[in-house]
């Protein structure tokens, strides 16, 4: 494994650089290009400052072949990826390297409000998954051979090992792994940074000043700053989710989305031009520079709702860059106030702006470690430890306080799949009742008596049955087990009825109910199986669900999921 480790490493490095260049490359083409055409500048409101509104429109338009070509690659795909990393068995498509790769690069160098992050971890992640393929290696070990990529994507784009390594171990493998991962993910992740020093040089992502903090009791504002950026991470994570949905009720053609969606990026962009691409030079000024409090504010919003709109109508990009740039300009305002209000007893808005990048990303992605780690290696300071830690744990909880999930997973909840669960109880959960019920089931009538009970279990092969009355409702269940504990005399098996044998308590199903309910349903009563009646009359069976059929289903199911290409 620490081979392949390093093969992926190094790949993962020159996918990176490779990557990078692309973004440069319509970078140049399409804003420098244009702005040099256009005359366009940020600080200027001249007649040629409407030509920023073309820029994200321009890129959605190059997304066109693209989009026809492969458009299962293309939109917001890290839930989906993480879903594939950890339910379904990893087996990625080596042609997301480059439909991911540009289509992303596009978005990005056109000005859409999106990072670079988040592709080149599934990038990454896909490189291992090749190597898993390739090699015919499944379960854990493939899982680690993704997280070596995703860990070595992370790592070369910030240049911070240890942040690609809590970024895959968190996010991706969630927090699920042994030391012989752990070791392998280091390797990869220490050798891609490797690579980018080599192509970069030592250049951290950020330039930063030396930090410090100003007096101890500026750990009581960075508490409150975790407060705030929890807050606002529970905010934009609900702002994404419905400008995500907006545009899936939308009916119009997937295409004409994205061009709609570059468009409202690109009227945003007018009045805040900081908002277009992923923001690493504004971030880097509000960092090093005194910017007021009013434009920076104003920024949380606008950047909030530009990153929605463009990766919600489609376009595919990664949601860390924001993320940082959200976290920067929060951390600079509420530094600014703190600043104003205790200017002898407070450190500078920049590094209020440096604490926030982290905390807000960690509260975002629901990753405490990696933004510890990062803010960690693109300062080189200890002391930035304690203030970053107090913002990125309370932060963290107070998103996790009001947003179950973070920004990669809530999707994957809303449709019924939780990752921490595993593939056995998410297959489970997509299995329907409707699909394995009997719908010919065996009743009998509670006014049965025991005779006749007895000379008809002598001929049945079930052990459980429902009971329902004169009008066909539901009253209760019966079993041999109840009739064997009795062993009722000679004269009592003409008098004494089912009914009165019957367990009235009744636990039943619906047929839209998971399969996941109805055993944990089933487990609560010693029968064989559950009466599965109609949602709206609960007395009307409809069929009965049995344990072994339960557990036929499920197995028939894990088979499918197994094979390759099903």
């Amino acid at each position: 494994m620490a081979i392949l480790a390093v093969i992926i490493g190094v790949i993962a490095g020159l996918c990176n650089y490779a990557f990078r260049s692309s973004i440069d490359f319509f970078t140049w083409l399409i804003i420098d290009n244009g702005s040099e055409l256009t005359g366009f500048a940020p600080e200027s409101w001249d007649l040629p400052r409407l030509s920023v509104i073309a820029f994200p429109l321009i890129g959605a338009l190059l997304m066109g072949p693209l989009y026809l070509l492969f458009r299962e690659d293309f939109s917001f795909g890290f839930p989906k990826f993480l879903e594939t990393v950890n339910l379904r068995g990893g087996r990625l498509k080596p042609r997301q390297i480059f439909t991911r790769g540009i289509a992303s690069a596009i978005t990005i160098g056109s000005g859409g409000s999106a990072g670079q992050e988040t592709p080149i971890a599934q990038i990454g992640g896909t490189v291992g998954s090749f190597f898993g393929q390739l090699l015919k290696i499944s379960g854990d070990r493939m899982k680690i051979l993704i997280g070596c990529g995703v860990a070595g994507g992370i790592a070369a784009t910030f240049n911070a090992p240890l942040a690609g390594v809590f970024f895959a171990h968190e996010v991706v493998l969630l927090s699920a792994f042994e030391l012989t991962s752990f070791t392998s993910i280091v390797i990869s992740s220490g050798i891609a940074t490797i690579v980018s020093r080599a192509l970069y040089g030592n250049i951290p992502v950020f330039t930063v000043p030396s930090y410090q903090i100003s007096h101890p009791a500026e750990l009581v504002l960075y508490a409150i700053l975790g407060l705030v950026l929890g807050l606002l991470a529970a905010t934009f994570i609900t702002l994404f989710r419905r400008v995500k949905n907006f545009f899936a009720q939308l009916t119009l053609h997937p295409f004409s989305k994205l061009l709609l969606g570059g468009l409202i990026t690109g009227v945003i962009a007018f009045f805040f031009p900081q908002v277009l691409g992923n923001g690493y030079g504004f971030v880097e000024k509000v960092i090093t520079d005194h910017y007021g409090w009013l434009l920076l504010t104003l920024l949380i919003a606008g950047k909030m709702l530009a990153t929605s709109v463009t990766i919600g109508c489609g376009l595919p990009g990664g949601l860390n860059a924001p993320s940082l740039f959200i976290g920067a300009v929060a951390g600079g305002s509420f530094g600014f106030l703190a600043n104003s209000l205790f200017p002898a007893h407070v450190s500078t808005p920049g590094e209020y702006a440096l604490v926030g990048m982290g905390a807000f990303m960690a509260a975002v992605i629901n990753a405490p470690m990696t933004g510890i780690f990062f803010l960690f290696e693109i300062t080189n300071s200890y002391q930035i430890i304690i203030p970053i830690m107090i913002s990125c744990v309370i932060g963290t909880s107070i998103a996790r306080h009001h947003r179950k999930d973070g920004i990669f997973t809530f999707e994957l909840t809303e449709a019924g799949i939780e990752l921490r669960e595993g593939k056995e109880q998410n297959l489970l959960k997509e299995l329907k009742v409707r699909y394995v019920m009997s719908s010919a089931p065996v009743i009998l009538p509670e006014s049965m008596s025991l005779r006749q009970f007895a000379g008809f279990i002598s001929t049945s092969r079930h052990a459980s049955f429902p009971l329902v009355n004169f009008r066909q409702e539901l009253t209760g269940m019966i079993s041999i087990h109840d009739f064997l504990e009795i062993l009722p005399e000679e004269e009592l098996l003409d008098l004494v009825v089912l009914k009165e044998l019957a367990d009235t308590d009744i636990v039943t199903v619906t047929p839209g109910d998971s399969l996941a309910l109805a055993m944990d349903r089933i487990s609560l009563r010693d029968f064989e199986i559950l009466p599965v009646v109609d949602a709206r009359d609960r007395k009307k069976v409809l069929g009965v669900l049995s344990r072994h059929d339960m557990i036929s289903a499920y197995n028939k199911a894990m088979m499918a999921k197994s094979l390759p290409g099903l």
